[in-house]
């Protein structure tokens, strides 16, 4: 990983449309060049994630905090580090 690319964690589960999408808005960010990873984080393998996310998801969770869905690409970035385009 680059010393500059920041690492989010997309909370979801398997089958989930709204996971989904969201995982599309990160994925268009990067074909775009913004210089971060992510990581899809299954909650229902996970008990604790679930009782705290469960009713939530998706949720994108950054170094600097955690956004719930409906969220915009302003809000990716802001969890990046990167300034809004």
């Amino acid at each position: 990983m680059h010393s500059n690319q920041r690492e989010l964690e997309l909370l979801g589960t398997g089958g989930c449309h709204l996971c989904e999408q969201a995982e599309e808005i990160l994925k268009t960010l990067q074909r775009a060049g913004c210089p971060f990873r992510y990581r899809v984080v299954d909650i229902a393998c996970d008990d604790a994630l679930f009782e705290r996310y469960g009713l939530l998801i998706p949720v994108l969770r950054g170094a600097a905090g955690e956004a719930r869905w409906p969220f915009v690409e302003e809000e990716v970035l802001a969890l990046t580090g990167e300034p809004a385009a």
